[in-house]
């Protein structure tokens, strides 16, 4: 059976919720204005792609591979990023929108997420070493069990994170992050 592959493709103001994106392999393409939501992206590969101003709320993405891939101003509400195909996956977010999305036990070492919308999303058991979080809200966001050394939250805000139940060796936090590390003791720091 043969593959289709595409390479340093274009794709704008394209809606595949009706007509899905075909299955293939996209390595080095542009989608911009794309409308993703609620479509099957499964088992297609994207590699060095960058997407802008895209919406993949609820797309399925199983066994989907994202290698080196940028998201620009993106909505990503409810993905299960723990289903994509984990072989060198490697994200880059930038004013996304993430809600209610899942990295459950996925190896996001060295990823950066800046100014992006975090809330509700399940970290748990996730690698994030050397992670970077740069002016990221985390409101709700679930972190236990999971590998937080070196990474950086100095900027962002509305995180609960618990240190005895995650590794934070090296992690970087702000002097007003301070509460969300003492959460679970219910104590009032003024």
């Amino acid at each position: 059976m043969n593959i289709a592959y595409f390479e340093g493709e274009d794709y704008k103001n394209q809606k595949y919720t009706e007509g899905q994106l075909a299955k293939g392999d996209y390595e080095n393409c542009t989608f911009n204005n794309c409308i993703f939501a609620d479509s099957d992206l499964s088992e297609v590969n994207f590699v060095e792609c960058v997407f802008e101003n895209c919406d993949f709320s609820n797309a399925k993405i199983n066994n989907t591979s994202f290698k080196d891939i940028k998201f620009k101003n993106c909505k990503l509400l409810g993905l299960h990023f723990d289903d994509c195909n984990p072989f060198l996956l490697s994200f880059y977010f930038e004013s996304c929108i993430l809600n209610f999305s899942s990295f459950y036990k996925l190896k996001l070492k060295n990823t950066s997420f800046k100014e992006c919308k975090l809330e509700d999303v399940d970290f748990i058991e996730s690698n994030l070493k050397n992670a970077t979080f740069i002016n990221c809200d985390f409101s709700g966001a679930k972190f236990e069990n999971s590998e937080l050394t070196n990474a950086d939250f100095t900027s962002s805000f509305n995180y609960s994170i618990n240190p005895e139940v995650n590794k934070v060796t090296n992690a970087k936090f702000s002097l007003e992050g301070l509460p969300g590390l003492l959460d679970k003791y219910n104590i009032i720091i003024e």
